[in-house]
């Protein structure tokens, strides 16, 4: 394997129709020669994660719902959140992005300082090359870098067009790209 793309993001191309990735935007949060693992960013639902981690709300971001981070496990909560500015790593963290990082939800001894923090459920995973398959498919994922305030956006539902605007080049212009371009 040629590099890691842990802390990245994947944006889905044109060609990403399967209903769990299209026109989404996953933080890759683990790469390496075993294979990859993923949480989708920009899929909410209506469930209010207090109702299940409720001694985790007041650390919750907007919009405080449960998050769908991908097929796998969906009975699995993960959490990704940040540590303030002089508190050290909790117990069960591992960082992803600079002052980002996964939350082990099960460890009381983080509640308090983890400053903010959003809930998945599930994960999207990928077996040992799979993923740097999908990555030589034309107009698949399009792998970027990671700015902090894309991974626990209030507004989840413009992160893809953000992600995508600040990009250069032809990348760019996808960011207008139609859900169905047979309707232009």
């Amino acid at each position: 394997m040629e590099s890691s793309l842990t802390g990245k993001l994947l944006v889905a191309g044109p060609a990403i129709i399967d209903l769990n990735f299209a026109r989404t935007v996953v933080l890759v949060c683990d790469h390496d020669e075993n294979g990859a693992l993923g949480l989708v960013l920009d899929r909410p639902s209506d469930v209010e994660a207090d109702e299940h981690l409720p001694d985790w709300a007041p650390a919750l971001t907007r919009p405080p719902v449960v998050f769908l981070g991908g097929p796998v496990e969906p009975a699995i909560a993960v959490g990704l959140g940040t540590v303030g500015a002089g508190h050290s790593e909790p117990p069960g963290w591992r960082a992803v992005v600079a002052g980002v990082g996964l939350v082990d939800l099960a460890e009381d001894d983080a509640i308090g300082l983890v400053d903010s923090l959003r809930v998945f459920s599930g994960y999207a995973g990928w077996a040992p090359g799979q993923l740097e398959a999908e990555l030589a498919e034309p107009n698949g994922w399009i792998v970027v870098e990671a700015v902090p305030d894309d991974l626990l956006t209030e507004h989840p539902e413009r992160l893809r067009r953000a992600v995508l605007r600040r990009q250069t080049g032809s990348v760019r212009l996808l960011a207008d790209y139609p859900a169905d371009p047979g309707l232009n």
